[in-house]
């Protein structure tokens, strides 16, 4: 029998995958349904096993399935893997994703899975943290905060109860590789976090993944339901976010997990000593944990020989917004963004010159293309004013008012707060007065239309520079006094519009 695989990733049925697999079906092909390779543009993709290699066709539909089992199909791909989107990653953490039933035991354990568990199992707590120190591995959505740091911190924090959380609250625009990980192999990330439970003493873990993803929701809960006798003592479940990008935010997500609204907790206690419920809390997101696996099986001196600087290891990078090629990119540090935007996802997808990227999200620095031999790493986009974060990048054409987009992002702060430090609640909503002034031509506040009239005098008499001044004030007072990364990241985008695009303000420099 013919032996078909198929993509049961959302994306890839939202572009009719499932229909694809049923019309195969009805032809006598057995269909495995697996996570999606990560190329959007040749999604549904179908995948023919023959003796020596998989054969890939995409995109196709599903009145295409004769041409596909007789080969003739024009958009006849090969072997996947020899795609140069594919030939040139170094795939880590996205090793099976494509590839294995994510939901079959059997094709896991046939492909390397458990494998780090069982590795942590035969050695020390102590000796499992000191190995993801030395792997060199860091939290894969914020700072980048050594994670081996962090589980010394919870194993050496006495207490009769530890807990593992994992932040599957994927809010960052052009972000996926969370639910692509989640939906494509699940046991990766239970693993990691039974391997993080062993480290610390933990007995119970949480999957906080956000509403939004039901196919990953119900994937999650189906495989940790299959994998219960592996991770014993060991125990999981899923909770669901209601759609607060604060809760991103790993205090405030442990507030909503707790049941309480999702406000950021100040710091100091850190979550490792006072966490859940008041507990010592590993709290990463999933790409730092299902890269634990990688490095217990293979060694820390394999993961840190891969990487740049002290960003070692590799980073799944994901490609959005007007790109050609779309997708997930696992790579080790020190790539170059005019690689990434360029030669790998080949330009903007209008055809028109690229104007800038974001990296990192809504909070991201806006970066513009005389800035693209930047290498991706932790250190070298913070001297840049920037920040990796998540590692989305969204790309954006000639056409884009960059003055709009600091505007978008003012604006999202000042939707999303939760509302408990006064930087990020109130100077959210002057940053958009500031910057509407500013886009006015620095007119006094009452001559521009739809705001009210301002009631001192020296304040409308202003003038744009005068603007300017004080909407970098408001950025620097944001960024050094928000209780979190909501307000303390959002002056990034604003600024980093601000000096390489001052002409979309109106500014004689530009």
């Amino acid at each position: 029998m013919i032996r078909a695989f198929v993509s049961a990733d959302m994306a890839s049925v939202a572009l009719g995958a499932n229909a694809v697999a049923e019309a195969l079906e009805a032809q006598g092909v057995e269909v495995i349904r697996t996570g999606s390779r990560g190329l959007f543009a040749i999604e549904p993709l179908v995948e023919i096993e023959t003796s020596e290699s998989r054969i890939g066709f995409g995109p196709v539909m599903a009145d295409d399935v004769s041409a596909i089992l007789d080969g003739s199909h024009p958009n006849r791909l090969g072997p996947v893997d020899a795609l140069s989107f594919f030939a040139r990653q170094q795939r880590f953490t996205f090793a099976r994703c494509g590839i294995t039933d994510p939901l079959s035991l059997t094709d896991y354990a046939a492909h390397g899975g458990w494998v780090g568990l069982d590795a942590a199992h035969a050695v020390s707590p102590q000796a499992v943290v000191d190995a993801v120190k030395a792997s060199g591995l860091r939290g894969r959505g914020g700072a980048g905060f050594p994670t081996g740091i962090k589980w010394q911190t919870v194993l050496d924090t006495a207490s009769d109860e530890k807990f593992i959380v994992c932040n599957a609250d994927e809010g960052d625009s052009g972000t996926f590789a969370d639910r692509m990980l989640i939906e494509g192999d699940p046991f990766c990330l239970i693993e990691g976090m039974a391997i993080a439970a062993h480290a610390v003493g933990a007995g119970h873990g949480y999957v906080y993944i956000r509403s939004e993803y039901p196919f990953a929701i119900r994937t999650m809960e189906r495989a940790i339901a299959l994998a219960v006798s592996k991770i014993a003592p060991f125990t999981l479940e899923v909770r669901v976010g209601a759609g607060a990008y604060v809760c991103g935010e790993e205090t405030a997500l442990l507030e909503s997990i707790e049941g309480k609204r999702g406000q950021v907790r100040a710091k100091p206690p850190l979550p490792a000593i006072s966490g859940l419920f008041g507990k010592p809390t590993v709290i990463n997101n999933v790409l730092s944990l299902a890269a634990v696996p990688y490095i217990l099986a293979q060694g820390a001196e394999a993961y840190a020989a891969v990487g740049f600087g002290k960003s070692r290891g590799t980073m799944p990078i994901q490609l959005a917004g007007n790109i050609r090629n779309g997708g997930l990119f696992e790579v080790g540090f020190g790539i170059t963004l005019s690689e990434l935007v360029n030669d790998i996802g080949g330009g903007t997808a209008s055809g028109r010159p690229v104007r800038a990227v974001q990296v990192g999200g809504p909070l991201g620095a806006y970066i513009p293309p005389s800035q693209f031999d930047l290498p991706f790493d932790y250190e070298s986009f913070a001297a840049a004013g920037g920040l990796i974060g998540h590692a989305g990048i969204t790309v954006f054409d000639d056409s884009v008012d960059m003055a709009k987009m600091a505007r978008f992002a003012m604006e999202f702060c000042a939707i999303e707060s939760c509302g408990k430090c006064t930087p990020c609640r109130i100077g959210s909503t002057r940053g958009v007065e500031l910057i509407d002034r500013i886009s006015a031509g620095g007119r006094s506040r009452d001559m521009v239309e739809g705001l009210p009239q301002m009631r001192n005098a020296a304040q409308s008499a202003r003038s744009k520079t005068d603007e300017i001044e004080l909407l970098r004030d408001l950025c620097e007072t944001m960024k050094h006094g928000s209780l979190c990364a909501l307000g303390g990241f959002t002056p990034y985008p604003v600024l980093s519009a601000l000096d390489h695009f001052p002409e979309d303000f109106g500014l004689a420099d530009g």
